[in-house]
């Protein structure tokens, strides 16, 4: 049965626990030792946190044997990307060298919160260095080195949560919490063959994260399906007095969420243009899949500048997050080769009018863009326009797309808080594979979680994992 446990969803996971029929402390062991056999060799490892696990795996046991079950994650595994504070010792590196021994005192809200659902930290996972806070160009910009791609280790996972997708890709954990900023979350979803959730900002107290751009940052979760993104996101949603940015209400899913109607689903005009023929052939195919039970219009945004906005919001705050740290001259310390330009010096000169007005016109596109997305359920598209992007690439020789920064889908969802999930739809030729995203209003996650657990039960996409790496 042990053979079987590396890619099995969050449900089922969860009745074998419940019924006793499996171990919390044997499934824990289990990804224990997938994380430090196969950890190192996709680069997604910075710490093993085996006692804490343990110790966690224990009290579940006890628990669920005396009648004391907390719900769906109780005893299931999980990593989280390394910019979450834990205590007890463990450092949070946030990726970067200056800070490998960092350590607090406290845990994330989200840590804790995922702990009292019963849930065992196994291990804190690979990112780029401070979440890209500097501007990066290279997927080696990452303490551990550059995240490999389990469907090919040539392959980069993508965005700063690359060793969250790695490690869930690998079935070292049956899920990760990431962070998204701008295409973090989503994009290795993506490249990796996941489901990954960026939440409604808000939605999840970021208390203990590092963090970027405070109007921006969001954490969500890299799972195996759908339907673990729901199962996480509600053990991880609700208000928090450390973050003052939360939402009051904690997100409720509901699995069997169905709007009474066909669903009503906008695809951007455009939004195949520099398309790989793979990637525009699998998104294709996915809209005809979903034919039966959704209607597919074609919509435009308001003519507005959501990339300049987004971009210029990103920059001006990360430039103040990190200001100490540019003044100690903390970049030259840095692993990217691209840390040592001029970008993270530069950013402080963006004027604050500028910045302002970036502020006042994100008001306005959140309305502009409330009012389109008023007449649908999600907007659809591909995740990314390209699968993924060769480990030693610079990203300034490809697509901006690729590199989370470019496309139009992700300015106007980040830029507006927004949710969205992407899902599995295929491969490319190379056996790389593609997503496709579906965005919904801001707090509507049960929306577009729904058409993607639909579009789930109608192919087996996600059912579909690397070779070689079962057991």
């Amino acid at each position: 049965m042990m053979d079987d446990l590396a890619f099995t969803p969050i449900r089922r996971l969860a009745g074998m626990l419940r019924s006793q029929s499996l171990s919390p402390v044997e499934l824990a062991e289990f990804c224990l030792d997938r994380l430090e056999r196969l950890g190192p060799r996709y680069n997604a490892l910075v710490t093993l946190t085996a006692d804490r696990a343990l110790e966690t795996a224990r009290t579940a046991e006890a628990e669920i044997a005396d009648g004391r079950y907390r719900g769906l994650l109780h005893g299931v595994p999980w990593g989280a990307k390394d910019l979450l504070a834990t205590s007890g010792g463990v450092p949070t590196t946030w990726g970067a060298e200056p800070f490998r021994d960092q350590q607090f005192e406290y845990d994330a809200t989200v840590v804790a919160k995922l702990e009292k659902s019963g849930a065992p930290l196994a291990a804190k996972l690979a990112m780029i260095e401070l979440a890209g806070g500097m501007g990066y160009t290279q997927p080696d910009a990452s303490l551990t080195g550059p995240p490999k791609n389990p469907w090919d280790t040539g392959r980069w996972t993508g965005g700063s949560s690359s060793g969250s997708g790695a490690a869930v890709a690998a079935g070292l954990v049956p899920f990760a919490i990431g962070s998204e900023t701008w295409g973090s979350i989503l994009l290795p979803a993506a490249s990796c063959g996941l489901s990954g959730l960026r939440p409604t900002y808000g939605r999840v107290s970021r208390h203990g994260a590092m963090a970027l751009c405070w109007t921006l940052d969001k954490l969500g979760p890299l799972c195996l399906t759908a339907d673990d993104c729901g199962i996480v996101l509600e053990a991880i949603s609700g208000s928090d007095r450390n973050d003052p940015t939360t939402y009051a209400q904690r997100f409720s899913y509901d699995p069997q969420y169905r709007p009474g109607r066909r669903y009503r689903i906008g695809v951007l005009k455009g939004v195949l243009d520099g398309a790989q023929v793979a990637v525009k052939g699998n998104f294709e195919a996915a809209v005809a899949s979903l034919a039966d039970v959704a209607d597919f219009e074609e919509v435009e945004f308001p003519d507005l500048p959501y990339a300049e906005v987004t971009t210029t919001i990103l920059m001006v705050e990360a430039a103040s997050a990190f200001e100490d740290f540019v003044a100690e001259g903390g970049p030259q310390r840095l692993a990217a080769p691209g840390y040592h330009s001029l970008g993270p010096y530069a950013r402080p000169a963006i004027l604050a009018t500028d910045y302002v007005k970036a502020l006042r016109l994100r008001g306005v596109m959140a309305r502009r863009v409330a009012e389109l997305m008023s007449g649908y359920d999600a907007l659809a598209g591909p995740t990314s326009l390209s699968t993924a992007t060769p480990i030693d690439r610079d990203f300034r020789s490809g697509s901006r797309s690729v590199a989370g920064t470019g496309d139009l889908m992700g300015a106007v969802g980040n830029g507006c808080g927004l949710p969205a999930i992407s899902a599995p739809n295929g491969f490319d030729p190379a056996g790389l594979p593609t997503g496709i995203q579906f965005m919904s209003r801001a707090y509507d996650e049960n929306a577009c979680i729904a058409i993607a657990r639909e579009f789930q039960s109608r192919t087996d996409w996600h059912t579909k994992h690397p070779e070689g790496l079962s057991g």
